[in-house]
């Protein structure tokens, strides 16, 4: 995985990327040489696409049902910390894309003011990325503890539920917030999975990457899915956490 993140990093891009369009026109793939070289060398030959996705899911299961007892307690701590800091909701539910472009509520911890929704048109003017992608370094919306949590990405905790229902997994894509329609012709390829609680591109950059890098490591992550890159994506992002590299 090393490799593939130093040789995917090295890539360059000139305008949008070179893509192979299936068939039924619905599914763009990324056609990069540095992939399909790293793919032929580190698949994993004996677990075809419908076993692997049936041992993923399974162990999505065992390991949400192990976390659930240590997760509750650090939930509670976390939820009392909100409503010390800031009145308002505890959690913060909003609606997702995922497999298949289908909508579905995601579940998170409030990190922002009760009214961020709608002083978010007050500060489009700070917004530093490309739309629809929206950041403002130092978001003047994001509580004292909402700082905290997103530095922690314990915010996320409350998505070990979203994994259970089966709307996510563990190691996907990111599910965005934007709908489908609003996606060009190759970034579709993402919808082709469940989007996850972290990924290729989490450890890679995280919201430090502008919409097109992110789709192109969902992208090298679907066209290189295994059990064991699933594993170092997972420990990856357990060490990009507890240095707080790429704070959301």
């Amino acid at each position: 995985m090393i490799q593939l993140l130093r040789d995917f990093k090295d890539m360059k891009s000139n305008g949008k990327p070179a893509v192979h369009v299936r068939r039924n026109g619905t599914l763009a793939l990324l056609d990069s040489p540095v992939v399909k070289l790293w793919y032929e060398r580190n698949r994993e030959p004996h677990l075809n696409n419908e076993i692997y996705l049936r041992i993923k899911r399974t162990l999505d299961v065992l390991c949400c049902l192990l976390l659930l007892p240590i997760a509750m307690p650090i939930l509670a701590f976390c939820a009392m910390a909100i409503k010390i800091n800031c009145p308002g909701p505890v959690y913060f539910f909003q609606e997702r894309t995922g497999k298949g472009g289908k909508r579905f509520r995601v579940y998170k911890l409030r990190t922002m003011v009760k009214n961020a929704a709608a002083l978010r048109e007050k500060y489009m003017h700070l917004n530093e990325l490309k739309a629809p992608d929206f950041k403002i370094t130092n978001d003047p919306r994001v509580t004292k503890v909402g700082k905290w949590l997103r530095k922690t990405s314990l915010d996320e905790l409350p998505q070990l539920f979203n994994v259970l229902k089966g709307d996510m997994t563990l190691v996907g894509p990111r599910p965005s917030s934007y709908g489908a329609h609003t996606y060009d012709l190759w970034h579709t390829a993402r919808f082709e999975l469940k989007p996850g609680i972290t990924g290729l591109a989490q450890v890679c950059g995280r919201s430090e990457l502008l919409l097109d890098e992110k789709l192109r490591y969902d992208i090298a992550y679907m066209r290189n899915m295994s059990l064991s890159l699933d594993l170092r994506i997972l420990l990856r992002t357990i060490a990009v956490v507890f240095r707080g590299e790429g704070v959301k």
